[in-house]
């Protein structure tokens, strides 16, 4: 339509008119120009009307028919574990889960906390699950190392020989549970770092390696001296276990009675997974215990987005945060291993976004980091970059499709700038689907996985769903506008169009450049 009335005007300057008939001929031409302006922005909004309701009723779809992860072997075990090891414990789901996967890691787990509170409980659970040789020792201030590693041979000091009887001792455990670890004296210190760490105890002139799986370190209270933060540093895994609330009081006084916990309910809560109980299935062994590490990191990714959140939160708890947490290379490393270890339990091929949870009991030094770490990965979870960075390819794009438009609407870069819109309207609607998918359906990959409870789920969920719902309608008013785009395109519009349309967009476009000049 626009040659039509360019041609239109060209004819009436070529006609020998007096004053006041040029000017009706030149509002008639006005109005044919506006006329034609209405009908294509008429069209364009009903095609861009048509895209939209058609992107969010295949988002909307596809949200209702996500499915959970089909339970392998490993995961089916696991689930079977956690109920395992949870039946008869109160508020200890949490505290459950960082044993076990601590264990699947072939890591060490520690728990801060105040007497009476389960924390041998859970070791000999543990212990029993695994089917492992069992070491359990409380430790003082006057500990000696033959209460961890055994006493002196008397036929090998006869023999002018220095070697320990070890049997039945913290070198030939698997499973073992160590109390108040940190009234451990420099006598002790030594050989349990590395026992601990390389999984080697010397024992006289030899360095042998042991078998221990899991330790599990208990204290009332946080190491006080410099020379105890390595063996601090060797639990990957820190959890502070407090007492039953007073919520739940009733129901320990009804496990103290032999009674059911919960008279309504004949099995233990499940955390949301779909699992359920999985009694009488198949159970973990010690092969798994051994050998799931080393499958996991052979089998999981971890996607560039989850490396983004564990930079960004590294960079933030020693660059940014007050007082700053030191994040060793080497607990650092371990936290992405573990994040493996946990994907691969739960029968997934790739690390996801809401494993970095997990991290609040890895990264801090002190009882109440653990808030500052879990509520920054939300943050970051919650936060979307990537939407910033779209909207400004979107602004360059939306600048080069009016020079082109003014000026060559036929040429090859209008062709161009169209295929390089149609990229990014695909890019808008994959975003949008997935935030569809999780804010329509409740978080699924949050709540199918079995590492978190359902507490935990349900407050990460009440986090995350503000941001996350405003993610979502600053995409779709984004992807509105990329439809428009790429009709304007599409149908070689006048650059006026693309004004009256996104006037918003234009009054930027201007405004860039004016700067320029």
């Amino acid at each position: 339509m626009r040659p039509a009335v360019r041609h239109f005007g060209v004819a009436l300057r070529q006609l020998p008119l007096s004053e006041p008939l040029r000017a009706v001929r030149a509002d008639q031409a006005t109005e044919a120009l506006d006329s034609a302006v209405v009908q294509v922005i008429s069209q364009i909004t009903g095609a861009v009307d048509d895209s939209m309701a058609k992107t969010l009723a295949a988002s909307a779809e596809a949200a209702q028919q996500f499915e959970e992860p089909a339970d392998s072997e490993l995961r089916s075990k696991v689930v079977g574990a956690v109920h395992k090891l949870q039946k008869g414990l109160l508020e200890r789901e949490t505290e459950v889960r960082l044993m076990l996967l601590a264990a699947l890691c072939g890591e060490h787990l520690l728990l801060l906390g105040p007497p009476g509170t389960a924390k041998s409980e859970l070791a000999r659970r543990l212990s029993g699950l695994a089917h492992g040789a069992y070491f359990e020792r409380l430790l003082t201030r006057f500990s000696v190392p033959e209460e961890l590693f055994g006493p002196l041979s008397m036929q090998g000091l006869e023999n002018d020989q220095y070697v320990r009887k070890t049997d039945g001792y913290l070198p030939t455990a698997e499973v073992a549970f160590v109390d108040e670890i940190f009234k451990a004296n420099s006598a002790i210190l030594n050989a349990l770092l590395t026992l601990l760490n390389e999984r080697l105890f010397d024992n006289g002139n030899q360095r042998l390696p042991v078998p221990l799986l899991c330790l599990i370190g208990a204290s009332n209270e946080l190491p006080e001296s410099e020379e105890l933060d390595a063996l601090y540093d060797r639990f990957l895994i820190r959890r502070t276990v407090a007492q039953v609330t007073n919520a739940q009081i009733g129901k320990l006084a009804r496990l103290a009675a032999g009674r059911p916990a919960d008279p309504s309910s004949s099995s233990s809560s499940s955390n949301g997974n779909g699992n359920g109980s999985s009694e009488g299935g198949p159970a973990l062994d010690m092969d798994d215990f051994r050998h799931t590490a080393d499958r996991a990191y052979a089998a999981v990714d971890v996607p560039d987005s989850v490396v983004d959140i564990l930079a960004e939160l590294r960079c933030y708890l020693q660059d940014k945060c007050e007082p700053p947490m030191y994040v060793s290379d080497r607990r650092f490393m371990k936290a992405v291993q573990m994040l493996q270890v946990a994907a691969h339990a739960d029968g997934r091929e790739a690390v996801n976004e809401y494993d970095c949870l997990l991290l609040e009991h890895v990264f801090g030094n002190r009882p109440d980091d653990c808030h500052k770490v879990r509520g920054q990965v939300l943050e970051i979870i919650a936060s979307d970059p990537g939407l910033q960075q779209t909207e400004l390819v979107f602004l360059g794009l939306f600048g080069r499709a009016c020079r082109v438009l003014e000026q060559s609407p036929d040429s090859a870069e209008a062709a161009d700038a169209l295929a390089e819109c149609g990229t990014l309207v695909e890019l808008l609607q994959g975003r949008q689907a997935a935030l569809a998918a999780t804010l329509e359906g409740a978080f699924p990959e949050l709540r199918a996985t079995v590492w978190q409870s359902e507490a935990s789920v349900q407050a990460a969920v009440q986090a995350l769903t503000p941001q996350l719902t405003e993610n979502k309608r600053k995409t779709e008013e984004l992807l509105r506008e990329a439809f428009t785009l790429q009709q304007c395109l599409a149908q070689r519009s006048a650059g006026g169009v693309l004004e009256k349309l996104l006037p918003k967009r234009y009054k930027q476009y201007q405004k860039g450049i004016s700067s320029k000049v």
